[in-house]
Order: structure tokens, then sequence, then C-alpha cells
């Protein structure tokens, strides 16, 4: 018998049945550019429209806040809650797509981690823990988190019905797919630690329980917007306030996520990590992806994690990914594809980009457009 080839950064894919004209994607990255109201602005439909002229064949956009409530986390940021926003979505989705490109809509909950909220002036958490580090400044964050308050049933189910709806309007919008934010700190990557989930309700406990919210939340979701339409979950160990932690179950931890995500309606699990190509846990010398693979045998996997280098990228193919997503990456180079494809050297990333803020700036915008002058076939 001769062994299939490996699959290459340029093969075709569908991800339940939208057709993707390669394995790579744009990570989902905070650029703080919508209005006060949350409605995305022409600056960000000419940055994501860049990205798909690029040839990267999938997006996940930023993460966008579902309800009006809990879930805005910084000023500047989209959201999914009504028609002017729908409406403004609908025109970056229309110009990725007439470039050739897929989008997927993040959808977020800030949590205990919420730096800015036009609806609140308070935080909610899974339990009243602190939540660790500074407010990032790159989004006019300033000084500790504040301590959020200990989220009852409603504001839980509240929650989970901003996302289902949240995800509604996503597909109304003419988004190819919604991604939700299950990783990076936010709402349910605290229910899922053990450190900001002290609870002893049905909500908290092993790590398979911590897992309730995510599934309940993907439940919901998928509900929402019917078996066609591709859903997938982001899921991360280390966090934007807590860089290096691990799932102190381990591998074993690991294998609990993603059996029970694979078992739910999830038509891809996005993995990030900092360096996605290293062991996840000192005692296993398995890469996070390598994991996941482990557990869900069959599902699309989408690889996150300084892999703008080739060759890393390629690496994670053979490690079981099925996409990889380039964040950093795809900002110093939004034609990454192009230039790989066509064997020029891709750029390195400028910190200047994300100074002193992490919004999209007009010298930014106008260098994307003169690097992403080709439509690739």
């Amino acid at each position: 018998m001769t062994t299939p080839a490996a699959p290459s950064l340029f093969d075709t894919l569908a991800l339940n049945g939208v057709p993707l004209r390669n394995r790579l994607a744009v990570a989902p990255m905070t650029r703080i550019s919508a209005t006060a109201a949350g409605v995305p602005t022409e600056a960000m439909t000419r940055y994501y429209a860049g990205f798909a002229r690029g040839g990267f064949g999938l997006i996940v956009t930023e993460g966008i806040y579902t309800d009006r409530a809990y879930t805005q986390g910084y000023a500047g940021q989209p959201g999914l809650t009504d028609a002017q926003q729908v409406a403004a979505w609908r025109q970056v989705v229309a110009a990725v797509h007439q470039q050739g490109g897929r989008i997927v809509a993040q959808l977020m909950h800030a949590g205990a981690l919420s730096q800015a909220n036009r609806f609140r002036d308070h935080t909610v958490g899974p339990s009243a823990v602190q939540p660790k580090g500074l407010q990032m400044t790159v989004y006019a964050g300033k000084g500790p988190y504040r301590m959020p308050r200990a989220m009852e049933e409603a504001d839980i189910l509240q929650a989970i019905e901003g996302f289902a709806q949240a995800a509604r309007l996503a597909r109304d919008a003419g988004f190819d797919g919604v991604e939700i934010h299950g990783a990076n700190g936010y709402l349910l990557d605290q229910f899922l630690t053990s450190y900001t989930n002290q609870r002893q309700d049905a909500w908290g406990g092993s790590i398979a329980q911590r897992m309730r919210l995510p599934l309940e939340t993907v439940r919901a979701v998928r509900v929402a917007v019917g078996a066609g339409f591709p859903v997938g979950v982001r899921i991360s160990q280390g966090k934007v306030n807590d860089f290096v932690h691990k799932w102190p179950e381990g591998a074993e931890g690991a294998a609990a996520v993603f059996s029970a995500l694979a078992a739910s309606s999830v038509d891809y699990l996005h993995v990030t990590e900092h360096e996605a190509w290293q062991p996840a846990f000192a005692d296993d010398g398995a890469t996070l992806v390598q994991l996941a693979r482990r557990a869900a045998p069959g599902l699309t996997i989408m690889a996150n994690g300084s892999l703008h280098e080739p060759s890393r990228a390629a690496s994670l193919l053979d490690d079981g990914a099925t996409l990889v997503a380039l964040g950093r990456g795809a900002l110093a180079n939004p034609d990454w594809p192009v230039l790989v494809r066509e064997g020029q050297p891709v750029r390195p990333f400028d910190a200047a980009v994300l100074a002193p803020l992490g919004n999209i700036k007009d010298a930014e915008q106008a260098l994307r457009e003169a690097r992403a002058t080709v439509t690739p076939g």
C-alpha cells in the first residue's frame, strides 16, 4: 500500500460544506477599531478584505461581543447585537468574499477580563476571584482588573443565549461560520480554569464538569444556526493575563477537554499555544495539536502559535492540524500565502503596528493595500 502524501498548506478543503482555497487562516486579533456603538468601520472592511486579497483561505474575526450585558471587553470592540452592526458586518463579509476568501465570526464574552463595557460598570465571572496581572495598555486598559461578581444561574443562562443570538445574527450577516471563543482567559476559559472557577455547583468541580459552560454554549449555538452552518471552538491553556498557564490535569485533562468537544456538534477546534510546536506538558512530548488529534481523530483542527515561518506552519500539518492560523505573521504579511507560494521570504513582525494602541492605523492600511495587490487563483 502507498502511504498518502502529507497535506500541503495550499491544498483545498471544505469546512462543513464551505469550500476553502487553502489551509491558511488569519487568527483572531483584537484591533479596537469599531465605533463607540460597536459598529464595524470602513477601515475594518479594508483590513479584513486585505487578508483575502493576499491569499488566505479563511479569516477569523477579532472577538465580537455578543449581548448588551456583560460580554464587551474593550472600547472600540465590535458587536453582533443589533441591526446596525449586522449591516456593517455584511459589508465586511461581502468584501472578503469578493476577494475569494471565507470569514467566520469569533463570538466572545470577556467575563472578568473586561476592561471597558458601555452597558455595565462592573464585571462578572465564575467566581469572585480577581484576575491575575494588569489590564492591557495596548487596548487602553490601566491598572489591575476589577474584582468580578460571581455569576448567578440567570447570568450564565443569559451569557449562553447571547452566544446563540449573536450566532444567528452572524449567519444573517452572511458569515461562513462562527467560532466560539473558549480560550485566552475570557469567560468560557474562566469556567474551564480551576483557579478562576471555584464554584461548588454544577458549573464547577473537575475539569470535565468545568467544561459544562463551553459545551452548553456549543449546544445552544448549534440549535440557533442549524446543522449546515460551520461552528468552531478556540481553546488554549495560556491566557492574556497568565501567559504560561498549563492545565494542572496535564495530558489527561487535555484528553477530557478535547474528547468532550469532539463529542459535541462542533466542526472544528482552534488550538492555540504561544509556540504551537512545543510540547504541551513537561511529562509528555506531544504538542497540544497532537493531543487534540488523539482525542478527536476525525475533527478539523486549526493550529495557531508563532507559525509565521513556512516550515513551522507545514510541520503542524504533520502534527495533525488541518489548517494553520497566523496572527502576527499575517499582520506583517497580509500576502503571506502569495509570498510563500512564490518562494519569496516573509517579512518580520514590527511591534510598532500595535503601538501605542492596537487599533488599525492609516499607515498600516496603506502598506497592507500596497502589498496585497494580486488576487490569487
